[in-house]
């Protein structure tokens, strides 16, 4: 990779951290727009019971390895982001590098690797689910900011001027600030608007990955900026999920500044891949898994 510019919480990054999360007038912003304006639209608490029955793991819908996995993602490209139009597979490549450089466990390491490859989804999706893996098509179901579902739509979230676009914002069960829930009932009870987190935290539990809960609570919570950075949701918290916020914001630190749109050097990721088949080794019963 090209030299970096700065160095921002001990992570080297490419460009000045006020530039990252430009949802204002980056590149990209027409296509980053449109994918959350659809999000907000569509992402309703029936949506989210549709998605978690039809990706429930009950019935796998096909075995692979993750190295083959990988192979799927190499041209996917997430119209959410608007910090890198590389594909999905390089940002998640310079996330782990970026965590094994400042020697953080191998667990994290892995995860780092994993992260977004919920996004493997649109294999079985297509544009009527937000489920498109080109990178014009719809994602809303795939990538973008998360938040909870079932209850109010909090002004700290990305773009909130589409929150009242969301159906059940005008439905008085769901436009309270606790909705559905009960207070201090724990984030592993609540239902967060469906995308690659939720499919990869499911995915983790079916195929019996052996990282620590902090592993799980990055995958399933780290596309939830409204709770890990805009300090939502504190009334549903318990104790457990305060343990767990700063492991989130450390490995949000990662997935964000590491991403750099420079082209990567010939073989990036065939060079790296022995050392990560090793980790996924370690923390994966089997090398064949659900989808």
């Amino acid at each position: 990779m090209s030299t970096v510019n700065e160095t921002f919480n001990g992570v080297e990054v490419a460009k000045k951290v006020e530039e990252f999360r430009n949802y204002v007038d980056s590149d990209r912003h027409d296509i980053v727009t449109n994918h959350y304006r659809l999000m907000r639209t569509h992402q309703t608490l029936e949506f989210v019971d549709k998605m978690l029955a039809k990706y429930s793991f009950k019935e796998p819908r096909q075995k692979m390895t993750i190295r083959e996995a990988f192979t799927k993602l190499e041209t996917y490209v997430d119209s959410s982001d608007p910090d890198v139009g590389l594909p999905n597979l390089v940002h998640m490549l310079q996330t782990a590098e970026g965590i094994r450089k400042l020697g953080h466990p191998e667990w994290m390491q892995l995860v780092g690797l994993i992260h977004d490859m919920g996004k493997i989804m649109f294999l079985w999706g297509d544009d009527s689910i937000g489920q498109n893996g080109t990178a014009l098509g719809a994602q809303w179901a795939l990538g973008g900011d998360t938040w909870v579902a079932g209850c109010r739509i909090p002004d700290c979230t990305v773009m909130p001027e589409f929150n009242k676009l969301n159906p059940d914002m005008a439905n008085d069960k769901y436009n309270t600030e606790l909705g559905i829930y009960q207070p201090n009932c724990g984030l592993e009870n609540v239902k967060f608007a469906y995308g690659h987190d939720e499919y990869m935290y499911q995915f983790m539990k079916a195929n019996n990955c052996t990282v620590p809960p902090e592993g799980y609570a990055m995958i399933r919570y780290h596309s939830c900026y409204p709770w890990h950075t805009g300090g939502a949701y504190r009334n549903f918290m318990t104790q457990a999920d305060h343990d767990l916020l700063p492991w989130v914001l450390e490995f949000n630190k990662f997935d964000l500044y590491t991403k750099d749109d420079r082209p990567v050097e010939e073989n990036y990721a065939a060079n790296l891949w022995p050392y990560y088949e090793g980790l996924i080794a370690k923390f994966f019963p089997q090398a064949e898994l659900n989808w």
